[in-house]
């Protein structure tokens, strides 16, 4: 077997492990330099701003623990995670994680194991989550409204991964 041969048969398949694995949004500087810590101060300080908690996750490759600040998502009792940017690292840590989390509120911590919700049973969720944050997270999702119709939503719905907490 020649040297190209074996590089060719070594490389990893490129193919994305989720399906919306390229979609993400970046935050500008404005969200992840102001908006971002003074929500995850009041977080902190316990203060919930619209049900806002700070998201702690170990990140992938280095260990390191990470703080995001994330909404939390209540439907009929059930706390749900929803990433409106898409693909973010702390989706990808998460899941590395097995689902392992922990969310936090003023000096309450919270561990949760959090299972991805398919994204066939994902819109009424996502609808849930735009019609309280639209203000917020709008424009993440790309001119669908949560009064859209199921076909919009089904053109959207696998860019937001949605997680289920228990």
């Amino acid at each position: 077997m020649n040297t190209h041969t074996q590089e060719v048969a070594m490389t990893p398949d490129p193919a994305p492990e989720h399906p919306a694995a390229a979609h993400y949004k970046k935050p500008d500087w404005f969200t992840r330099n102001v908006f971002n810590r003074l929500l995850s101060g009041l977080t902190r300080l316990g203060v919930s701003v619209l049900g806002s908690r700070v998201l702690e996750h170990r990140g992938r490759s280095t260990g390191k623990l990470h703080h995001t600040p994330v909404n939390l998502l209540t439907i009929e009792g059930t706390e749900y995670l929803v990433s409106p940017r898409g693909e973010t690292q702390w989706v990808r840590n998460v899941r590395q994680a097995g689902g392992h989390l922990v969310l936090i509120l003023g000096r309450r911590r919270r561990l949760y194991t959090a299972t991805e919700v398919p994204v066939a049973d994902s819109v009424p969720i996502l609808r849930a989550y735009l019609r309280r944050w639209k203000f917020e997270v709008g424009m993440f999702f790309d001119g669908v409204a949560p009064d859209s119709t199921d076909e919009e939503w089904a053109a959207v719905a696998a860019r937001h991964p949605v997680f289920v907490l228990r």
